[in-house]
């Protein structure tokens, strides 16, 4: 079945998120603006820098109410390092504003500066991690399934159809996570 796939592509790794979404056989659409999310059945929140994020979602009030709509409307969300940083409830390390839409607290950058960057695999080896500059998943709400940890922390998360990671699945060759969070309900 092939899904429409929005990627936000205001900034961050959006490319690869494309081409990952496009080799499940899915349909990747750029999002940019609010019209660019009508028609989307699917949403992916590509890593990048989070406030550089925000500033640009609040220069389109429209998008991030479309963004919070599609979630709200049970669509399958994609969120991964920025991307569950702009999702989560809560954010520390700075404090800043987030979306909202999964009951998380992360705490931005906990895993070191771009130089402390590693490849690993999961606890139970089942997904490879590419952690850049990652966040940490503190706590997670009632209703947050852990998909995966890394030294018994959470790495991979999801309630409902929304899925964070605090890794970079598109930047490996493993699809498992993508299609996890996109299938078809």
């Amino acid at each position: 079945m092939n899904v429409r796939v929005g990627v936000l592509a205001l900034q961050g790794g959006f490319d690869a998120h494309a081409r990952a979404v496009g080799k499940l056989g899915h349909s990747p659409d750029l999002v940019r603006s609010a019209r660019d999310l009508d028609g989307a059945d699917a949403l992916v929140l590509p890593g990048g820098e989070s406030t550089v994020m925000l500033d640009l979602l609040g220069r389109d009030p429209g998008l991030e109410q479309a963004i919070v709509a599609l979630a709200r409307s049970g669509a399958p969300i994609l969120a991964t390092c920025a991307g569950l940083i702009l999702v989560a409830s809560r954010v520390r390390d700075p404090d800043q504003r987030s979306l909202g839409l999964l009951d998380v607290e992360v705490r931005r950058n906990a895993r070191g500066r771009q130089v402390h960057s590693s490849e690993t695999r999961d606890d139970r080896g089942e997904h490879p991690l590419v952690l850049i500059r990652a966040p940490r998943i503190a706590t997670v709400g009632e209703g947050v399934e852990v998909l995966a940890t890394l030294e018994g922390e959470p790495v991979l998360v999801r309630s409902g159809r929304c899925v964070g990671a605090t890794f970079h699945p598109e930047l490996t060759d493993d699809l498992s996570v993508h299609a996890l969070a996109l299938l078809p309900a």
